[in-house]
């Protein structure tokens, strides 16, 4: 699975990544091709996924047990690489920290990315929840469906979700920080949960930029406990990869995971999968995230050979592209 934060990692926009040469990934699916001694519950040949703490784009993986889950027998391998980072983010944020209930109302920037989508998937297993997304324009078409109003991200989104829900709403799922920070918590209803779970604004250009970067931070509004008191204001964080490799709760995460899977084998949700690419395709599938052209999850497929990129699969990214240069 390609995620956002491989960008980050690629940028150096990350606490001590590890020293280069390094391997990115957390997380793939394949077949299980051997078992340490005390392993127990797989065998050699099992349909899995996992999460990895780097080194998943490769053809072999190793990581500990406690990561690895059975593959549902309707569910293809680039499904179940698509599947882990995405639900279990989604999930968390939602039930574990924001405690979603029926009747809430959710906003979620990058409506169309792979946690946008799974995210919408699961708002839409609670009764009467309203999700309020952003997205670039041009996905607005394919996604509609799964979200109840949606808006361009390069509109003021604030205005549009207040002329709809004058009160706010009761959860703001924040993957880009600096400036929507500040309009994320302005915008939540008493006992509201603010979660910030990624920082994309911090990627720009080809190259990392320390101005961008400094500038996105510098654009964090300063949260003041004592005004988070008088207004009922919960405001969050939430890493996944933190919560598995430096916190140790692989457990909870498999408790998760146990529930996401029931939901998939009752066809509640379904991982959206954008696109397969070549390990020798990396470059131009990373500029696809760059560029949020992708709806759902870009997959590296080992056994795919690499394809020429059609005229239409590039015009759309580079006019996103253009826009997120502005």
């Amino acid at each position: 699975g390609l995620n956002f934060i491989d960008l980050m990692v690629r940028q150096g926009n990350i606490d001590n990544p590890p020293k280069t040469p390094l391997v990115p990934g957390f997380e793939c699916s394949g077949i299980v091709e051997a078992l340490g001694d005390s392993v127990k519950g797989f065998e050699i040949g099992d349909r899995v996924m996992a999460f990895v703490n780097y080194n998943a784009w490769a053809e072999v993986v190793c990581t500990p047990v406690e990561f690895v889950y059975k593959i549902p027998d309707d569910m293809s391998f680039s499904e179940a690489a698509a599947f882990p980072m995405n639900f279990v983010t989604a999930y968390m944020m939602l039930f574990e920290v924001a405690n979603l209930r029926e009747g809430m109302s959710v906003l979620v920037h990058s409506a169309g990315g792979g946690v946008g989508q799974a995210v919408a998937q699961l708002c839409s297993t609670v009764p009467n929840v309203t999700v309020f997304g952003t997205a670039s324009s041009f996905k607005h078409e394919a996604i509609k469906d799964s979200v109840t109003h949606l808006f361009d991200r390069n509109a003021d989104y604030v205005q549009e979700v207040k002329r709809i829900s004058t009160d706010g709403v009761d959860i703001v799922l924040d993957c880009l920080c600096g400036e929507n920070t500040g309009k994320g918590l302005g915008l939540l209803k008493p006992l509201g949960t603010y979660i910030l779970y990624g920082s994309s604004n911090m990627v720009t250009g080809e190259t990392k930029s320390f101005f961008s970067f400094a500038k996105s931070w510098w654009q964090v509004e300063k949260v003041n406990p004592i005004k988070l008191y008088e207004e009922n204001k919960v405001i969050a964080g939430f890493s996944l990869l933190n919560l598995l490799f430096k916190q140790n709760r692989g457990g909870l995460i498999k408790s998760v995971m146990d529930k996401l899977l029931n939901l998939y084998n009752n066809k509640k949700i379904k991982p959206v999968v954008d696109s397969l690419w070549a390990l020798e395709e990396v470059k131009e599938a990373m500029q696809r995230i760059h560029d949020r052209g992708n709806i759902g999850k870009l997959i590296l497929d080992v056994e795919k050979a690499p394809t020429p990129l059609m005229a239409n699969d590039s015009t759309e990214t580079s006019e996103a592209g253009e826009e997120e240069e502005d």
